[in-house]
């Protein structure tokens, strides 16, 4: 999109004119005669038009100059970006045969008086499998040395045979039983219904079991990622029920020598969490699929477009009847329809630069919706250059197929999209079980100004931290909060850590570390970005830092004048504030990486809050984050140490007054 200039002075000729005609009344009050054919009337008019001569030449400088000179290194607004969100689609009931939920499949919020609805379509289509359970394993031993028994499927699904759900006697921490499928069942509902015997496990608060369900992460630690379970009504697996589990993204492993796609259910003894006496006894276990999470986009769907007829000319332009238009996926593309029938497929470009006459390029301008084709540029030797072929004259250009939206107003809260706009068989309801992220307005000139001293240091290279930490930002502008670049001598030589904390909803309070997880989305964006722009011989890591959780407690005293629960509020938000890797440390702009918290730190910042007298104790806590789980060191610290490529986070704060 091209940048808008500014006018320095916006006055034209007739508002010069009008003004001086206000003023003849100040100045000579004796002129009374303003018509046209009045001599003095010209003058005024011959002035007007040198001043605007004037005007005009002001109007190229010096805003004017330095946009142009953006325009010249390459710098562009950057389009609006849709939000994303994943949506779940619910079933009626289990069905015996694959679904498929459409790509383009509309769902939007509800719509209201003064509102439409917020449209977003799904990105690919999704299948609802029918599982299969291939395989049923049950160990002991705890997280070392488990031991596995098999158990004979085939009997198990009929109620012929069943199981101790945990081994053990009495059932111990870590006993499990798993359940192994050969197909890929990631982002499905997956319901498993289990046939019991009526209070065999006996002696747990049924609304807290003592178990939680797991799958292997397809991520790069391949951890066990705790499941969400949507619905359980075996109370503790007590009676015969149904459990729904939200499966997430999930990967093939070997247990127990068998390879499959495993989902577990491991006793956890957490704190405050009763134990079974006995374990509970499945006699019959079956599974099924209640739906799918699929990921949709702030955006409508618009298909084989027709956008006019080819003159046969150079650099024709044409446009699309819908704006802005959102980053293009497989299966959009221009389609030139020649006259004998026969559809060609050209290719988007940034620009003509590297095009040569026999390749079928256009450029797409997304604000607009501007499609342009090749130019043609005449040489000093006299013959003419054509930056790409011109679809013949009389071809008719189609849009095959693209998307139009974004903007902030799709970043909607979870829950709220929840109308099916198209009617799918046995599909009940639809719903975002969490907030859709990354929609952002196109931007502004103030702020693109703001990157070309970034863009002059690093040319496009990747070569110095910096040069680095500002790429990453361009790699997917809006979604990243942090970067930190770590360069020998802090790694080994050729090595290079790039250190991203993703962009979250809210900055302040409690984070949760979900929030700060770094995307497989955002993080390969990046690294395909970089691997153009850095040397080759150099190793690219792009991860998230290593967070390092702080609990605190305070014991103070406060002015008497001061309301003390709005004393503590301020304390508490003063520390989340302070441990904060995004809006913390001394400068606001986020912990900094690989700096150390004193408990010295702390008394600082809180004798700063209004109201606060003094400060009775400080005890600082190291926090650690594991399987979905926080644990408080046993004894308070005065420094906290922190690696170089990691940060503070809070978890907690006790604040009282003693």
């Amino acid at each position: 999109m091209p940048l808008p200039a500014p006018s320095l002075d916006d006055r034209s000729f007739n508002d010069l004119a009008a003004e001086a005609r206000r003023r003849i009344g100040m100045y000579v009050p004796e002129w009374t005669d303003h018509n046209l054919s009045d001599p003095g009337i010209t003058l005024l008019e011959l002035f007007a038009y040198m001043t605007d001569i004037v005007l005009y030449r002001l109007n190229r400088v010096p805003d004017k100059h330095y946009i142009k000179f953006m325009e010249l290194i390459g710098i562009k607004l950057r389009e609006s970006e849709p939000a994303r969100a994943p949506i779940t689609f619910w079933l009626s009931a289990p069905q015996t045969t694959v679904m498929t939920i459409p790509g383009g499949t509309e769902v939007s919020t509800v719509r209201s008086e003064t509102d439409p609805g917020i449209v977003f379509t799904t990105d690919a289509p999704a299948e609802i499998l029918v599982p299969q359970l291939n395989y049923v394993l049950t160990s002991a031993g705890g997280i070392e040395g488990r031991q596995f028994s098999v158990i004979d499927v085939g009997r198990l699904v009929d109620g012929a045979r069943g199981f101790n759900a945990f081994s053990s006697d009495p059932p111990a921490q870590d006993d499990a039983f798993y359940l192994g499928f050969e197909q890929d069942l990631s982002r499905h509902i997956l319901g498993v219904h289990l046939d019991v015997d009526t209070a065999e496990g006996a002696g747990v608060d049924p609304r807290n079991p003592p178990y939680i369900w797991e799958t292997l992460s397809a991520g790069d630690s391949q951890n066990w990622t705790r499941i969400e379970v949507d619905f359980d009504s075996t109370l503790g697996m007590n009676v015969t029920g149904l459990i729904r589990l939200h499966l997430p993204v999930m990967r093939r492993a070997v247990r127990s020598e068998i390879s499959a796609f495993w989902v577990r259910c491991r006793l956890d003894l957490r704190e405050g969490v009763q134990n079974y006496r006995v374990s509970p006894q499945i006699d019959k276990l079956e599974v099924s699929s209640w739906g799918i999470t699929t990921d949709a986009t702030n955006a409508r769907r618009a298909d084989m477009e027709l956008l006019g007829r080819s003159d046969g000319s150079p650099g024709q332009t044409f446009y699309l009847d819908n704006t802005p238009i959102v980053p293009r996926g497989p299966g959009e593309y221009l389609i030139v329809r020649l006259e004998d029938g026969r559809e060609e497929r050209w290719t988007e470009v940034s620009d003509f630069a590297t095009s040569t006459p026999n390749d079928r390029h256009y450029t797409l301008d997304s604000q607009l919706g501007e499609i342009r084709f090749a130019p043609a540029l005449r040489h000093r030797d006299g013959h003419i250059h054509v930056y790409g072929m011109i679809p013949p004259q009389g071809a008719a250009i189609f849009m095959r197929s693209y998307r139009s939206g974004g903007g902030v107003t799709g970043n909607v809260a979870k829950y709220t999209i929840n109308v099916l706009k198209n009617s799918i068989p046995y599909v009940e309801r639809v719903t975002n079980r969490e907030p859709a992220r990354g929609g952002l307005n196109a931007e502004d000139l103030e702020t693109a100004k703001m990157r070309v001293p970034g863009h002059l240091r690093s040319l496009g290279r990747a070569v110095t931290p910096q040069d680095f930490e500002y790429l990453a930002h361009e790699a997917a502008p809006g979604e990243i909060a942090r970067v930190h670049c770590l360069q020998p001598a802090m790694t080994t030589r050729g090595e290079i850590n790039l250190m991203v904390i993703p962009a979250v909803p809210r900055m302040q309070g409690y984070l949760s570390p979900e929030s700060l997880n770094l995307s497989p989305d955002v993080r390969d964006r990046i690294v395909a970005y970089l691997d153009e722009r850095r040397l080759i011989s150099t190793q690219l890591n792009v991860v998230q830092p290593a967070y390092q959780w702080v609990e605190t407690e305070v014991r103070f005293r406060h002015i008497p004048v001061y309301d003390g629960d709005t004393v503590s509020r301020a304390v508490e938000a003063a520390l989340f504030d302070f441990l904060n890797p995004l809006i913390g440390g001394t400068d606001g702009k986020g912990w900094p990486f690989g700096r150390d918290l004193f408990v010295a730190d702390l008394m600082a910042v809180l004798l700063r809050v209004p109201g606060v007298e003094y400060i009775r104790s400080v005890k600082l806590y190291p926090v650690s984050y594991n399987r979905g789980q926080f644990t408080r060191a046993s004894e308070a610290v005065n420094e906290i140490s922190v690696v170089q490529h990691g940060v503070i986070v809070s978890y907690k704060h006790d604040v009282r007054i003693d």
